[in-house]
């Protein structure tokens, strides 16, 4: 990889590219320029680079975490052999203290500078391979499909508590719905297992993974597609941690003394599949029904042994897929 010198903040719209540039690692000035979010305003952004003297094999762009809309930038920029850096905003706005005001011009400067006085905790983006692309758009699609079936019979299974006679009519008008519903997930299922089966490494990876205790077949294409195959967390800590399944310690001095407990920033959707993972764990398996029935015997709060579960699970699935090998039962 070439030297990194020039620091390039963009800031994403659905419609607008507002960028900022630092050249030669000279924050004291900074070049502003605004395109078109789409093809046409790639090529005159990179024009402007080239105005500018700016070469894209030297230059790192630094880009929020990617929502629907810097997708398109985020390809252009790896097309052009250029190095992608995708940052958290909370991260970036955490970083640079007391701030008034904004707008698309300013957060653009606010990210290029992040970018220079970042640069040596610098993580440049590897961009996941098309078939976890796929598994991530069926997983979404499958996410939605559910959320629409939902949304249909828990009100009427609400209103049969209330008034049986009315909650089996709209249990019948809404049937055929959901029955097309659950044939899409159903179809969605088919084609996720098609997918997983037709990829030797994710094929390996998913016969490693689901050796784990409370780890189905969802829960983890939801972590190959978070973690890029595993790719983006070292050690099962770091992957608990975003997870969300870490207690931490909240103390100060003498007057301040809280009880451990995990951290609202997490990945809400990947702790809710360890939750239920972590309930089949404690039901079916034996090591964990176990661990699960002494603590509650000890005294245990019930949601903090849950939480130990999903912990115990994701470290024991980080370990399977370092030593790549299949779980072996252990003693709770």
């Amino acid at each position: 990889m070439n030297r990194i010198v020039h620091f390039i903040g963009i800031d994403v719209s659905k419609e607008t590219l507002d960028i900022a540039l630092i050249k030669n690692n000279d924050k004291s000035h900074v070049c502003c320029f605004k395109v078109s979010n789409n093809p046409v305003g790639f090529k005159k952004m990179k024009r402007w680079l080239t105005a500018e003297k700016v070469t894209m094999e030297c230059s790192v762009f630094c880009v929020e975490h990617p929502g629907l809309y810097s997708k398109a930038v985020s390809r252009f920029v790896l097309s052009e052999q250029s190095s992608l850096w995708l940052e958290m905003s909370l991260k970036i706005i955490r970083s640079m203290g007391v701030q008034r005001g904004k707008n698309d011009k300013i957060d653009a400067i606010r990210i290029a500078l992040y970018a220079q006085r970042h640069q040596e905790d610098m993580k440049l983006y590897e961009p996941p391979r098309p078939i976890v692309e796929k598994l991530r758009l069926l997983l979404q699609l499958r996410k939605q499909l559910i959320l629409s079936r939902n949304a249909l019979q828990v009100p009427c299974n609400e209103l049969s508590l209330i008034d049986a006679l009315q909650g089996k009519q709209a249990m019948q008008l809404i049937r055929p719905s959901v029955n097309a519903l659950q044939k899409n997930i159903d179809e969605v299922d088919r084609q996720i297992h098609s997918l997983i089966e037709g990829d030797e490494k994710l094929t390996h990876l998913f016969e490693m993974g689901t050796s784990v205790p409370g780890i189905g077949k969802i829960t983890l294409a939801y972590l190959v597609c978070f973690t890029n195959e595993f790719k983006n967390y070292k050690t099962g800590k770091q992957l608990a941690c975003y997870a969300g399944v870490v207690p931490f310690e909240y103390t100060s001095g003498k007057s301040v003394k809280g009880k451990p407990h995990v951290h609202n920033m997490a990945n809400k959707l990947l702790k809710k599949q360890l939750h239920m993972g972590a309930l089949a764990a404690v039901t079916y398996y034996e090591e964990f029904k176990t661990y699960y029935k002494r603590k509650l015997a000890e005294g245990k709060p019930k949601m903090l042994v849950l939480n130990n579960v999903r912990n115990k699970i994701i470290l024991r699935l980080a370990a399977v897929i370092q030593k790549n090998q299949p779980y072996q039962k252990m003693t709770a």
